[in-house]
């Protein structure tokens, strides 16, 4: 659940009291060292995806909300060119640390995942990973988001997101209607224009969440 911005200076962001109050909740997870989305295992959807029956070749993939690393360094360890956004600084120090050690390279930016003209993450990339920043981010930013990956796109790339459906965090910051909102199959055909909704592919949580696989057009 990450996004970011200007001038690759997050001090100097301009961001609505809603963006604000998203910051401020992600950073109150990582304070507590308890961000649900970041365990530490790369979820077998990713895995399957990766090494499974009929796998991707390696290519260029952005990850979303790249929290601590563990999925983009998953990424750059089968042989893939990696970068990876979050909006959370303590985030992103332990992602370059974590990739350090892991001796991979893996470019990690500090910013926001509906404003990446402010990054060097210029594509194309054949592939986006997206651990529940989307449904995390205010509605009226997530065009920005989809516009961004459209723009980088490669002819035929995959966008792989993991999302929580509506109305499922047990405690909403008020603030934060995009967190209630969640995110549907519709929305994401709406927002997504030369893009296919291929696969949905329910969770295992115990709240309802969803596996949606996008493809853009070739």
């Amino acid at each position: 659940m990450s996004q970011l911005n200007a001038s690759q200076n997050p001090a100097t962001t301009r961001r609505d009291p809603e963006e604000e109050a998203v910051h401020r909740a992600l950073e109150g997870y990582y304070r507590t060292g308890k961000p649900p989305w970041d365990t530490g295992v790369t979820p077998p959807e990713l895995v399957d995806l990766i090494e499974g029956h009929g796998a991707l070749p390696p290519g260029r993939a952005l990850e979303l909300g790249c929290g601590t690393g563990t999925n983009a360094i998953y990424l750059a360890r089968h042989g893939w060119e990696v970068a990876a956004v979050d909006l959370i600084d303590s985030a992103v120090d332990q992602a370059r640390e974590k990739a350090a050690a892991a001796g991979v390279a893996v470019r990690v930016r500090h910013g926001d995942a509906t404003r990446l003209d402010d990054l060097d993450v210029p594509g194309p990339f054949d592939l986006f990973f997206d651990l529940s920043c989307y449904c995390g981010i205010p509605l009226h930013r997530r065009d920005a988001y989809a516009a961004g990956l459209t723009h980088r796109a490669a002819p035929g790339a995959l966008l792989l997101m993991f999302g929580y459906g509506p109305e499922t965090l047990d405690n909403p910051v008020s603030e934060i209607t995009s967190w209630a909102a969640g995110v549907t199959a519709d929305e994401l055909r709406d927002r997504f224009p030369g893009w296919a909704l291929i696969d949905v592919t329910p969770g295992t949580n115990s709240v309802p969440t969803f596996w949606f696989t996008l493809r853009r057009d070739a």
